[in-house]
């Protein structure tokens, strides 16, 4: 059985997949924005899932999420779930939580990261961003052809970890709304399957998946050239280096 941290599990896919793993047998840490989410959560708790708890958006939150994370520790994946689809915090949320939460966790050997088809109409270019939030200088395609290409940047520079994308549909949560055509059950699945199967398929590093397939990300997603002048900028912004380690 795996310990799995899923970010952004209040509701959602986040908490889709943290009942679907609990069920399995799995121990899941949920993680809750705020104090006064935790009661959305409080039906895992009690099948005897842990919290913690943080702001995603505020950088010094993301290190205290960290901190509780690893004061629990003995965690196995990371489902990088967490994710706004507008507004200033784009970046926060989207890229620098999942960036500084890879770096300052240490020990799992799988690592999730919720991308789009979106991604596909991401820009690539990264002057002028504010990684800060305070304005806006990023769409959501953006930001969900960052993280693609962080997730494949840590499949490149972390060959002992299993690192790999996730595009679950457009599912009818409250981000995707009502009318969403995508099948929420499906939306979680890879997710978990990732995080926790044996399957050869699943134990490999460097993917971005639909349902369970390999897709073809953006072209700049696997560019060595845009990774590392993205990991670049996080390092400038945060101050912490994620390190190549074989």
């Amino acid at each position: 059985m795996a310990r799995v941290f899923i970010t952004g599990s209040t509701d959602g896919l986040g908490r889709a997949a943290a009942a679907s793993l609990l069920k399995d047998g799995h121990e899941v840490i949920v993680h809750a924005r705020s104090s006064r989410r935790i009661p959305a959560v409080q039906h895992l708790l009690d099948r005897g899932a842990q919290c913690v708890v943080g702001d995603l958006a505020v950088e010094e939150e993301v290190r205290e999420t960290a901190d509780q994370v690893n004061g629990i520790g003995g965690i196995d994946a990371v489902i990088h779930n967490a994710g706004v689809l507008n507004g200033a915090a784009l970046l926060p949320v989207n890229v620098v939580a999942p960036y500084l939460l890879t770096a300052l966790i240490p020990g799992p050997r799988r690592l999730i990261y919720l991308s789009s088809g979106m991604h596909r109409g991401g820009d690539t270019g990264l002057d002028g961003l504010d990684w800060t939030g305070r304005t806006t200088t990023a769409s959501y395609s953006t930001t969900k052809l960052q993280v693609t290409a962080l997730s494949a940047a840590v499949a490149r520079l972390v060959p002992n970890v299993a690192s790999n994308a996730v595009d679950p549909g457009w599912v009818p949560t409250r981000m995707g709304g009502r009318s969403a055509p995508d099948n929420l059950e499906l939306g979680h699945r890879t997710q978990e399957w990732l995080a926790t199967s044996d399957d050869p398929a699943a134990l490999a590093s460097g993917g971005y998946w639909y349902h369970q397939r390999r897709q073809t990300p953006h072209p700049a997603a696997n560019d060595p050239e845009f990774q590392d002048a993205l990991l670049a900028q996080l390092a400038e912004h945060t101050g912490v280096t994620l390190e190549a380690r074989g």
